[in-house]
């Protein structure tokens, strides 16, 4: 099968392009995959496709940009091209833009695919309606906050024309079925990216670094977790470096800069800026514990199935799919109240006090990590898409038969 996947790519910013990499990773050691074709947003630099495990050729072309309007003309010249056998989207709502006609015309891509009868996934790793809009920084606004609903509705409608919607979570999956009568959603979980061995869960005590990763600025914001390690020294001798992993959300340039001024006279705060692939081992490994200081969610967390793999401990808001996941994939971690620094001191102070609490959570989180391998995922979407063709091999056998009646 020549398989082509229409998404963003290191090292492109724009989002999910990790997911990709790894994606693409699992993909081509796969021996029923002959070529894996990305097609991907343009980047100024060249596309990391140097893997050390043998596998399938992958070629890359370079046939959107985000905001551009032309992009369902170009990615279609681009498939129309390269005639793969199957296409897979990795997408959320704002993959294309974040501006609503961009967005839009980027959407319709698996319509387009459907219309020219290619098997097609659209892996949609979140939904509108389980994304507060206030604390994600779209709009504060009542009425705008409808009109997002009423444009997230359409744009959902587009992405369910695919063959199969993959989404991560089951929740996902029964709001789908609910309210758009969806018969063509399907859970594929997350995944992990790597599975490492295990932990010997031994890290050096001194200091605790306590690490956050992401992108910052909208629902993710550090200065409650500057501020709650502030409070934990006053009345605690335990020896705690904060370390920010992670750039500025698109929507709010400017953002670290500006709690790095603020907060410059708090000692042992480090702000990491960009974390390469290559890096992002040992940041895990020198990590004491993993904290989530969000005040809403958007999906499935790719940091946490992340902190899982590594064998962290993690402490999160009790809120959202952080919540789900916890029940749904058995991860563990200690929970704190969205807002307050209080809540979050005492949940840091909790894991970081009691050694043996911290390694019961690091083993939990490893055993839920190691259940959903990248390898397991890969072979699910492939499975998938073997039934998509089957099914449409049925459909051509039958109207062929109609016609010759």
């Amino acid at each position: 099968m020549k398989l082509a996947i229409v998404t963003a790519y290191p090292p492109s910013k724009v989002t999910l392009n990790e997911y990709a990499y790894h994606l693409v990773k699992h993909f081509r050691q796969r021996e029923d995959l002959t070529e894996i074709v990305l097609l991907t947003d343009k980047t100024a630099g060249e596309k990391d496709i140097e893997f050390v495990e043998a596998g399938c050729k992958v070629t890359v072309k370079e046939c959107w940009s985000f905001n551009s309007y032309t992009n369902i003309i170009k990615v279609t010249q681009a498939i129309n091209q390269t005639q793969p056998d199957a296409v897979l989207f990795n997408l959320q709502f704002m993959k294309f833009g974040d501006k609503k006609v961009a967005a839009a015309l980027g959407l319709m891509l698996p319509l387009v695919c459907k219309l020219k009868k290619i098997p097609t996934i659209a892996l949609l790793h979140n939904i509108l309606e389980e994304v507060d809009l206030e604390s994600a920084g779209f709009t504060s606004n009542k009425i705008k906050q409808k009109i997002y609903g009423f444009i997230g509705s359409t744009l959902t409608r587009l992405v369910l024309q695919a063959d199969v919607v993959a989404v991560t979570m089951q929740k996902y999956v029964a709001i789908l079925e609910e309210k758009y009568k969806a018969k063509n959603v399907k859970l594929i979980p997350h995944g992990t990216f790597e599975i490492f061995e295990e932990p010997s869960f031994d890290i050096p005590l001194q200091p605790f670094k306590v690490m956050t990763f992401g992108k910052f600025g909208t629902y993710k914001k550090v200065e409650c977790m500057i501020e709650a390690v502030e409070k934990i020294r006053e009345f605690s001798n335990l020896n705690i470096e904060v370390v920010i992993a992670g750039t500025d959300n698109p929507n709010t340039p400017g953002y670290l800069e500006s709690v790095k001024k603020a907060y410059s006279h708090v000692e042992e705060v480090t702000f990491t800026g960009y974390v390469e692939e290559k890096d992002v081992p040992k940041l895990f490994k020198e990590s004491a514990l993993v904290v989530f200081p969000y005040t809403s969610t958007t999906g499935s967390s790719g940091v946490l199935h992340q902190a899982g793999s590594y064998g962290k401990a993690v402490v999160m808001p009790n809120l959202g799919d952080l919540a789900l996941l916890v029940q749904e994939e058995g991860y563990r971690g200690e929970f704190f109240e969205p807002t307050s620094v209080c809540s979050l001191a005492l949940a840091i102070q909790k894991i970081l006090e009691n050694n043996a609490y911290r390694i019961e959570l690091e083993r939990a989180n490893y055993k839920a990590a190691s259940a959903y391998p990248m390898s397991r995922i890969s072979n699910m979407y492939l499975n998938t898409f073997q039934s998509i063709i089957l099914k449409k091999k049925k459909e051509t056998l039958q109207e062929e038969q109609i016609i010759s009646i």
